[in-house]
């Protein structure tokens, strides 16, 4: 099965641990973000995975080679969501915290894909409510969900 893990990006590292127990699963987990190098500072640079700039020089603004990277990094998250068959989506509490929302943008996606999705942690906005829309509390069950399709 092939998943996409969908989280703020500072939960990297906690995501990178779940997508190495999903393909010792024999899963295909297509999360490219999860490599490190899909990262915005607060100021909107693209920085890489130990807070290196990866465009010298730039202001956060409209430099054609940050502009680029930026892109680039949207379309990727696109493509690995267009391709999965399952999102895993994990949230926040409500209004627990400050972040750019790049994963509701994923979730709304697979939404609009009629993906399976699985939103793990909290229903977090109003679209974690849909019918179609599997809630549970931990990865576990998520694994379990998914590693349940494979074994039918």
């Amino acid at each position: 099965m092939r998943i996409y893990l969908a989280a703020r990006y500072s939960r990297r590292l906690e995501l990178c641990g779940y997508r190495d127990r999903l393909i010792a699963a024999g899963h295909d987990v297509r999360a490219r973000w999860l490599d490190g190098e899909h990262q915005i500072s607060n100021e909107g640079k693209p920085i890489g995975e130990n807070g290196e700039a990866l465009v010298e020089g730039d202001d956060g603004g409209s430099d054609d080679r940050s502009a680029s990277l930026r892109r680039q990094f949207a379309y990727d998250d696109l493509s690995d969501v267009e391709q999965c068959d399952t999102l895993i989506a994990f949230t926040e509490a409500p209004r627990s915290g400050f972040s750019r929302g790049g994963r509701h943008v994923e979730l709304g996606i697979a939404i609009g894909m009629d993906k399976r999705i699985i939103v793990v942690g909290h229903r977090e906005n109003i679209f974690c409510w849909l019918d179609e829309v599997e809630f549970v509390e931990t990865f576990e069950v998520a694994a379990y969900l998914v590693g349940e399709m494979v074994n039918r």
